[in-house]
């Protein structure tokens, strides 16, 4: 199978959506996006209340709220994000289009440059913290997954976003900062991160 790979530095979020949703209804090819950074912003899902997910009177005015076109939680990103994005034909994957394959697929491409990555419920972690988060996006004939993974974040920025009312189990009530990890603790160099990870994807086509 062959892949697009697409890759983007510090482009803002709003503007890699854009470009996601264009790929996914207008192209017919199999696409994979990284985008390292972004100037801060708070993404909410298609149908996420922002009154429950987020601080809105401590929210600083250079930081904007945007909903993405796809499902899933609610994020702040920030410089220190990093995002994964497959866009694929239905027909090139021998799995059926639903949620929990289509994440399963997305965390075996990942371990391959990341072999402390684990799926836990829907969401990647390493041991029993989040490290980034996922939403999708299934139409007729394509679906997309993006990933947000935290190579850092700060707490003060973190702490904008409410205890959402629906959360994993594994989560067991836990604050951002006990539920939360950083790809860096992990892996020292993030330009080697993204190399070695560009280099797996590459080497599939």
């Amino acid at each position: 199978m062959t892949y697009q790979l697409i890759r983007l530095e510090n482009t803002p979020i709003q503007d890699q959506l854009a470009i996601e949703e264009d790929l996914l209804r207008n192209s017919t090819d199999n696409h994979i996006l990284i985008n390292s950074g972004t100037t801060p912003a708070i993404v909410l899902g298609i149908s996420g209340k922002e009154e429950e997910l987020v601080h809105l009177q401590d929210l600083p005015s250079h930081i904007p709220l945007l909903r993405r076109f796809s499902g899933g939680g609610t994020v702040i990103v920030d410089e220190d994000t990093i995002f994964v994005t497959f866009i694929c034909n239905k027909s090139h994957h021998p799995f059926p289009a639903y949620p929990e394959p289509i994440l399963r697929w997305a965390a075996s491409m990942l371990k391959l440059s990341t072999p402390h990555l684990e799926l836990r419920e829907n969401d990647f972690v390493i041991g029993d913290k989040k490290c980034g988060g996922n939403a999708l996006y299934i139409k007729k004939d394509r679906w997309l997954i993006h990933t947000s993974f935290l190579w850092d974040y700060t707490p003060e920025r973190m702490q904008l976003l409410k205890h959402p009312p629906k959360t994993p189990p594994y989560r067991a009530g836990r604050s951002h900062d006990d539920f939360l990890c950083r790809l860096s603790d992990y892996y020292p160099c993030k330009k080697t991160w993204i190399e070695k990870t560009l280099h797996v994807f590459s080497s599939l086509n």
